[in-house]
C-alpha cells in the first residue's frame, strides 16, 4: 500500500520542494477516509521528494508532515567511485530517502579535475533553486557510506599511484532541516583586478544585517566558512571574530575551491559581475518569527590541537616581505625573549633542530606569532585584540629566517610549534571527554528538572561536522578514523560529515575547549595548524505549553 501511496502523489503532481503549501481543490479523494495515524505511518516512510508532495495534497496533510518534521534533521552520506554520475545519485539518493526539508546543504569532492559547477546544478535541481548550497573540494573526506552505511576517512593522496590519478571521484552531501533557524548563503566579493583587496568590512555588515533583519540581532549562531585558495583569510576572521558576538561559533575551510547558490538570486550572479566570491559564509541565524512550539537548536565547538610548543620565545627584530606569484614570504631576524643578541635564520634553526633531536620522522615547523592589532568595521570604534596568527616555516640562511604569508612586525613576539601526532591524540581524547560530559550535563540537568529519577534527556546531538587537517588522518597518527573519534563514541548514530582541509578555520571554542591557562584563553584563534574543528548541532524541545 505505501508503494501505491507514494505512485499517486509522484503522478498527482511534480511540485518543486521549495514551493509554498497551499490547498488543493481537488484533493485525492481515494485516500479521503484514510485514518489519520494510518496517513502519518505511511507518509512518514516516504522518501523527500513525495513526502514534499504529501505536504500539499490538502492542510490536514500539511499538519500531519509538520507533525513528522517536527524537531531539526540532518542526512549524511559519502559515496566512491569511479563514475561521478553514479557517486553523485547515491549520496542524493541516500540524504532524500526519508522526509526532509532541506534549508541548507553542502557537498564536499575529492577527485581531479572535478567540475563543481555541473554538481551544484544537479544539486540545484533536486534540493530546490532556492535552498543554500556550497559544493567546495577538499583534501579528503569522512563520513558513513552511502550503500554499506560504514564510516570511513578517505585521503586524496589514496587516489594517486605513482604521480598519477586512478580517477576515482567521491563527495559527502549532507543536508539539514533547521526548524528555527534561517540559513543563507552570503559571499565575500573581491575585485577581480590584480591586487585588489577584498571587500572585509561589507562581507561583515552584509552578515550582521541579515542575522538581525531575521532575527533581530546583529550576530547569528554560528557561521560555516569556505575561503578561496588565492584569498587571504587572516584579515577575513580578525573582522568577524572583532563585530561578532562571543557565542558566535565559526568553522571551515580556509583555502579551498569552491562554488555556491544563495537564496537571494542576486547574489549568485558572481560570475558576470567584477567581482569574484574570495569565501562564502553558511549563516545560520534565529527566526523570530518560528512557529510555537518550537524548541531551541544550539552549536557547541571543539577544537583538538595537533602542534606542541618547542623552543624559547623569540621577538622579532628586522622584518622584510617579498611576494611572488605563489604568495607572500616574510624574512626576518629575532632575538631570544630577555638577550640582546639578534641572531640570523641558521641559527634560530640550529636551536630549534637540536631540541628537535628526539622527535621521530620530520615534523613540520611554524612559528606562532603573537599580534595585537586594531579593528574595525568601517567607521565604528576600534579596539585592540591580541591574535595567535600560525605561518609554516620555510627554511632560514646566515640571514633571515622566512616563514610563509605576511603580517608579522618588528617587536611581534613569537614561538616555535611543531607538528605532533602524541599531542594530536592525547587532545583528542579530551574532546571526546568533553563531549561525554556534555552529555551527562544534559542528563542530569534535564532529569532535574522532569523530577524523575531514570536517565530520560531532553537535549539531543542531531547531526555534525569535522575539519580537520589534511596533515592529519591515517598516515599521521598510523591508525584510521581517529579524527571521527569524538563524535563516534559519544554520537555514534546521529550523522557527521567531514573533511580534510587546508587550512582549518575555527572560533568559540571556549565552552568544550580542553584546559588552558588565563594567558591563552586571551589569545584570539581562528585559523589553525595540524587541528581538527568539530562543530555539533544539539536541539532542546520548546516545553509543553
Amino acid at each position: 500500500m505505501a508503494l501505491y501511496f507514494q505512485q499517486q502523489l509522484e503522478n498527482s503532481d511534480n511540485i518543486a520542494m521549495e514551493e509554498k503549501p497551499k490547498e488543493l481543490k481537488t484533493p485525492l479523494t481515494s485516500f479521503a477516509s484514510i485514518n489519520e495515524d494510518l496517513v502519518k505511518n505511511i507518509v512518514r516512510r516516504l522518501p523527500a521528494s513525495s513526502f514534499a508532495s504529501a505536504a500539499r495534497v490538502s492542510k490536514s496533510w500539511n499538519q500531519i508532515c509538520n507533525q513528522i518534521l517536527s524537531k531539526p534533521k540532518f542526512a549524511s552520506a559519502c559515496s566512491l567511485s569511479q563514475d561521478e554520475k553514479v557517486a553523485l545519485e547515491e549520496v542524493v539518493n541516500k540524504v532524500l530517502s526519508e522526509p526532509i526539508r532541506p534549508h541548507f546543504a553542502i557537498a564536499n569532492v575529492i577527485g581531479s579535475e572535478v567540475d563543481l559547477s555541473e554538481k551544484l546544478d544537479f544539486l540545484a535541481t533536486k534540493l530546490g533553486s532556492q535552498t543554500p548550497i556550497v559544493v567546495s573540494c577538499a583534501s579528503g573526506i569522512m563520513g558513513r557510506d552511502a550503500v554499506t552505511g560504514e564510516h570511513r576517512e578517505v585521503m586524496l593522496e589514496e587516489y594517486w599511484v605513482d604521480g598519477e590519478s586512478n580517477s576515482c571521484f567521491g563527495i559527502i552531501l549532507t543536508v539539514g532541516f533547521l526548524p528555527g533557524l534561517i540559513v543563507d548563503a552570503i559571499p565575500l566579493l573581491q575585485p577581480r583586478k590584480v591586487h585588489q583587496p577584498a571587500l572585509v568590512d561589507e562581507f561583515v555588515m552584509n552578515i550582521r544585517h541579515y542575522a538581525a533583519s531575521v532575527s533581530g540581532w546583529a550576530s547569528p549562531v554560528g557561521i560555516i566558512l569556505f575561503g578561496d585558495d588565492g584569498a587571504d583569510q587572516k584579515p577575513v576572521m580578525e573582522k568577524l571574530d572583532h563585530a561578532m558576538s562571543r557565542d558566535t561559533v565559526i568553522v571551515g575551510e580556509e583555502r579551498t575551491q569552491f562554488l555556491y547558490q544563495s537564496g537571494v538570486r542576486s547574489r549568485n550572479d558572481y560570475e558576470r559581475s567584477e567581482y569574484f566570491p574570495a569565501a562564502v559564509a553558511l549563516v545560520f541565524a534565529r527566526d523570530r518569527d518560528k512557529p510555537r512550539g518550537t524548541g531551541e537548536i544550539q552549536l557547541h565547538a571543539a577544537l583538538s590541537s595537533g602542534v606542541s610548543a618547542i623552543g624559547p620565545r623569540y621577538k622579532a627584530v628586522s622584518v622584510r616581505k617579498i611576494g611572488s606569484e605563489t604568495g607572500r614570504t616574510t624574512m626576518l631576524t629575532a632575538r631570544r625573549e630577555g638577550e640582546q643578541e639578534i641572531l640570523d635564520g641558521q641559527r634560530i634553526l640550529d636551536d630549534i633542530n637540536n631540541e628537535l633531536v628526539d622527535q621521530i620522522g620530520r615534523p613540520d615547523l611554524y612559528i606562532g606569532v603573537t599580534e595585537q592589532r586594531k579593528c574595525l568595521i568601517g567607521s565604528e570604534k576600534s579596539r585592540v585584540l591580541t591574535f595567535l596568527v600560525f605561518h609554516g616555516v620555510m627554511g632560514g640562511d646566515q640571514e633571515y629566517l622566512f616563514a610563509d604569508g605576511d603580517g608579522i612586525r618588528t617587536g611581534d613576539y613569537f614561538q616555535f610549534y611543531h607538528s605532533d601526532p602524541t599531542s594530536a591524540l592525547s587532545s583528542c581524547s579530551e574532546v571526546s571527554k568533553n563531549f561525554r560530559k556534555l552529555k551527562l550535563d544534559w542528563s542530569s540537568r534535564n532529569c532535574l528538572q522532569a523530577g524523575v529519577s531514570d536517565n530520560v534527556c531532553n537535549q539531543e546531538v542531531v547531526g555534525g561536522f569535522v575539519f580537520s587537517c589534511c596533515g592529519r588522518g591515517e598516515s599521521f597518527f598510523e591508525r584510521c578514523n581517529v579524527d571521527s573519534s569524538p563524535f563516534l563514541d559519544n554520537f555514534p548514530g546521529v550523522p557527521m560529515a567531514g573533511v580534510f582541509c587546508r587550512g582549518e578555520i575555527g572560533r568559540g571554542f571556549s565552552s568544550l575547549d580542553a584546559d588552558e591557562g588565563p594567558e591563552e584563553r586571551a589569545l584570539h584563534r581562528c585559523l589553525h595548524v595540524y587541528s581538527t574543528a568539530y562543530l555539533l548541532v544539539s536541539y532542546t524541545p520548546a516545553p509543553p505549553s
